[in-house]
């Protein structure tokens, strides 16, 4: 139980405000001369701690309790307005984020992951040890004991009675710390985004709790979570440039994954109904808002499905994760209110482009008279396109920009899908959707393509464009991948779930960069010698 103490307050004293280490600081990452100044100032104060006998870095600290749970356990039993008979102290731990010196007394605040609390320290009280505050700063972490209390104003602090010094930081925060601003910081240096920006911080909870409620929502439908190799003999299962590897011991190149569905389906193959997996994947591709060489991927795949069962879980687990994480399955987007409450709209591919582009694809069956439309167009061709990438263009130039509210694009052209089986009543077809929404693709599911004969003839079809076209993005044939459905794979339906554009949506935020914690970003080129220069 908390010890409630008496209120306590402070005659009218001046208050100085501590702020000599925290200075106006270039946007930059490099250290100019008046941070260098800092950081000495914090060795030396380094120094002084070590010589009067105190560890900066102590090996471990013991905590009662975390800053949110001592100021609800403190609240709850004040609330009561009753006062417990014995006193209890409570230890708490964390970075320190203000300092107010009024003499004999000093205020500071200190903040862990769970939020952040006043602590006030009086030299009456601590005596000796008052004294270590000189050399504390700004950005340290302490661990204080004490009482919590509630002052005259309101407000919930700690009485110290003892504090420790837990880790000497050698660095200033950057400049504004309490609100970090620079984005080409707040990216490289995310640490010091999470310091500065404690909103950052919920971003990446909500992520959390999207990759949890994804997990457990396929649990719950009897799904088995599996991992599969990262490094690959063959890149495939996707139209993607892959990263290339080597193995030394081995002396074999590799390369790292650009989707994990054909291992997937060995499995399906192998005797399990139902399988996903979460995971990292890697595509050699440019970077912009929606689209990082490196990201997270949802696979699942399930027998005896197709790609209408996968349509409704689709919009039974965004829906139901979207309430769980948000509160709601209507979430605010740029100008936009997404509603993720099914049904979604079903739209089909060909009709939709005919719409909203006037070019019904049927009439162009080949990449030559298709090339020469979409340049009419206004279409940026390259001199060898196929049609396959055509379509992909003129769907992102006239249909995708539109599809603001969830919404399935149905029935993909073959040329497209090499791994979707195809539509029995419409040839040149197949049995595909995309999901959209702010005109991001957020899934991608097949009901997939089990008949090994076929299979290698699109495999093979797809050698040859690129071959012609010099497109290395082009899906690669995978020789174990057609021997394990030589043996029989079951009708299957799958499912690819872009996990980072799902977090971008149910958070609000417009860049990808904004929910992953680290993301790629081109290396700080050195600085040129003199003699280059020159």
């Amino acid at each position: 139980m908390i010890r409630i103490p008496r209120l306590f307050s402070i005659g009218q004293c001046p208050v100085t405000i501590v702020t000599a280490n925290y200075t106006e600081r270039p946007s930059t990452l490099e250290m100019p001369d008046r941070e260098d100044e800092l950081t000495l100032s914090r060795k030396a104060k380094l120094k002084r701690l070590t010589d009067n006998g105190i560890d900066p870095y102590p090996p471990r600290y013991t905590r009662t309790s975390e800053i949110a749970d001592a100021i609800s356990q403190f609240e709850s039993i004040d609330s009561q307005g009753s006062e417990p008979p014995n006193e209890q102290s409570v230890s708490l731990g964390g970075r320190i984020m203000s300092i107010r010196s009024m003499g004999k007394a000093s205020f500071l605040d200190i903040r862990d992951s769970s939020g952040t609390i006043q602590t006030l320290m009086r030299q009456n009280v601590l005596e000796q040890s008052y004294e270590t505050l000189k050399d504390i700063d700004i950005g340290d972490f302490i661990g204080v004991t004490g009482t919590v209390m509630r002052t005259r104003t309101g407000q919930i602090k700690v009485d110290t009675k003892e504090f420790v010094v837990l880790s000497k930081g050698l660095r200033p925060l950057p400049e504004k710390w309490h609100g970090l601003r620079d984005v080409e910081i707040r990216y490289r240096q995310r640490y010091l985004d999470l310091i500065a920006n404690p909103q950052v911080k919920d971003t990446f909870l909500q992520r959390g709790k999207v990759i949890k409620g994804i997990r457990d929502f396929l649990d719950e439908k009897g799904f088995l979570e599996v991992d599969t190799p990262i490094m690959v003999p063959v890149a495939a299962g996707a139209h993607a440039r892959p990263f290339i590897t080597h193995h030394n011991a081995l002396d074999q190149q590799l390369y790292l994954r650009i989707a994990t569905e054909l291992y997937l389906k060995r499995l399906i193959v192998g005797g399990f109904d139902k399988v996903y997996e979460l995971g990292r994947v890697f595509r050699n591709e440019g970077i912009d808002q929606d689209h990082n060489p490196e990201f997270t991927l949802l696979e699942s795949y399930e027998a005896y499905a197709d790609y209408f069962s996968v349509m409704a879980m689709v919009e039974e687990m965004v829906s139901k994760i979207a309430t769980d994480v948000c509160g709601s399955t209507k979430i605010p987007f740029g100008d936009h209110i997404i509603d993720f409450s099914p049904p979604w709209a079903k739209l089909d591919l060909r009709d939709e482009l005919r719409a909203r582009s006037g070019i019904d694809i049927d009439e162009y069956p080949d990449d030559q008279s298709l090339t020469v439309v979409a340049r009419e167009k206004g279409i940026d061709v390259g001199p060898l396109e196929s049609r396959g990438r055509l379509i992909d263009k003129l769907l992102s130039t006239y249909v995708e920009p539109h599809l603001i509210q969830p919404t399935f694009l149905l029935d993909y052209p073959e040329d497209m899908s090499p791994l979707a089986k195809a539509k029995q009543d419409q040839p040149g077809y197949v049995e595909r959707f995309e999901a959209f929404a702010a005109g991001m693709e957020i899934a991608n599911s097949y009901t997939e393509l089990n008949d090994p004969v076929v299979q290698r003839e699109r495999f093979e079809s797809q050698e040859k464009i690129r071959d012609i076209y010099e497109d290395e993005e082009v899906d690669r044939k995978d020789e174990d991948f057609l021997t394990s459905i030589e043996y029989g794979m079951p009708p299957t339906g799958g499912l690819g779930m872009g996990i980072d554009r799902l977090v971008m949506l149910l958070t609000g935020q417009s860049s990808i960069r904004d929910i992953l914690l680290f993301p790629q970003m081109r290396s700080i080129s050195e600085q040129p010698n003199s003699e280059e220069i020159e």
